[in-house]
């Protein structure tokens, strides 16, 4: 059983053209490139929020 969640994804051609490039050099399917991204996106997030978290109050 697949536990991954599809949608659809409406995304202009450039950065579409873009985001096949990079798959391609990094030798991932777009697919997996745009989860890649989305992934590295919510960790640096995360971090950042700790990072806010654990700044002195002044």
């Amino acid at each position: 059983m697949d536990s991954r969640k599809s949608f659809l994804l409406r995304i202009d051609p450039e950065l579409w053209k873009e985001l096949e490039k990079w798959a391609a050099d990094e030798l991932r399917s777009i697919n997996a490139q745009i989860e890649y991204l989305l992934k590295q996106a919510v960790l640096r997030r995360k971090k950042s929020q700790q990072e806010s978290e654990n700044e002195p109050s002044s």
